[in-house]
């Protein structure tokens, strides 16, 4: 017997950011884009599965302001390989105060099924920055991290055009994981 794997559906995801002002006018929607599941979220899975290594699902989300550079010639695309942030001092939005569904098709569902909905909403002041790691309120980057063997552990990671988010703004970010 062959030791091959015939999956019928890839694990994937997808994200969307939507910017409002302070009245809460849309300024911009960027629409739905692909993200990298990276290889730490199948380590994840496998202690799901196995119980042998303690592990949390979704501990909340890290958002980064990656690296000015890629202002210039585009950021880089994410790696499957991706540990952590590029930022050494990312924002965590909690998981308290992230939104998480099951899907059904696009509808919300309170049966368990493969897909996810993850709503973060980054309000008036999130993230407190500037500070003294961060110059400004610009993200790059974000990932939503779990918990494997009582370590943080990427599950996601998207690298994107600067968003200028400032104090006032608000800015929701949905993700969907399909697995």
């Amino acid at each position: 017997m062959a030791a091959t794997e015939n999956v019928t559906t890839e694990l994937h995801g997808m994200y969307r950011d939507v910017l409002t002002d302070a009245d809460g006018h849309v300024v911009w929607d960027r629409g739905w884009r692909s993200n990298t599941i990276v290889v730490d979220c199948r380590r994840l899975l496998a202690g799901f599965v196995s119980r042998a290594t303690p592990s949390l699902g979704i501990q909340g989300l890290r958002v980064g302001q990656g690296s000015d550079s890629w202002d210039a010639a585009g950021p880089p695309p994410p790696a499957q390989g991706q540990t952590k942030l590029v930022d050494p001092n990312p924002f965590l939005v909690p998981p308290g105060s992230l939104k998480i569904d099951y899907l059904s098709g696009g509808a919300v569902t309170p049966t368990p099924s493969n897909r996810l909905q993850i709503v973060a909403t980054l309000g008036p002041g999130a993230p407190p920055w500037p500070d003294a790691q961060h110059a400004s309120g610009n993200l790059r980057e974000f990932g939503l991290v779990g918990k494997l063997g009582g370590a943080e552990t990427l599950i996601n990671y998207v690298t994107h055009q600067v968003i200028v988010k400032d104090p006032a703004s608000t800015l929701t970010r949905t993700i969907w994981l399909v697995f």
